[in-house]
């Protein structure tokens, strides 16, 4: 004799329901992990990244200028960005120093990391435009604002 399972044959077809129904849910949460992992990675890039461009901005050199031409703001940004990890242009930063806000580059001069002795308070305002369409969507243009900073004392130089 032969007994049938019918329990089983129709418990195979709600499988499949309960998981259409939450595999969307499930996704979202790991794709929301995601994002906000890499939102923490990048503001914590950024935080590092515009700590060590203070500090090699305060000792008054300028030998990283990528153009030759030792320009200090130069040198001081481009350790800003190879400290980002590629995260400078993904930001869309704003760069505030003592006060000013430098919005383009034509603005940039020698003189806004201060003199010897002067405290230099650097501030990058930063952009994060989410991936995730339903996570943008609760915030305002689907984007986060974030500042990092660093504040510190120019050290004595000899100025060329």
């Amino acid at each position: 004799m032969r007994v049938h399972n019918f329990r089983s044959r129709r418990a195979g077809g709600s499988t499949v329901v309960e998981f259409a129904l939450v595999a969307p849910i499930v996704l979202l949460l790991m794709c929301a992990i995601l994002e906000f992992s890499l939102l923490f990675f990048t503001t914590m890039t950024m935080q590092y990244a515009v700590r060590e461009a203070a500090r090699y901005g305060v000792t008054g050199q300028s030998d990283k200028d990528p153009s030759g031409g030792n320009q200090r703001y130069k040198a001081v940004l481009q350790v800003l960005r190879d400290n980002s990890v590629g995260m400078y242009d993904m930001v869309s930063p704003v760069i505030t120093v003592n006060g000013t806000t430098y919005a383009t580059t034509s603005a940039y001069s020698n003189t806004m990391f201060g003199a010897p002795g002067d405290i230099v308070s650097i501030r990058v305002d930063c952009s994060w435009k989410f991936v995730t369409p339903l996570i943008g969507a609760l915030f305002k243009d689907g984007k986060l604002s974030f500042t990092v900073g660093a504040t510190m004392l120019n050290e004595t130089w000899n100025s060329l």
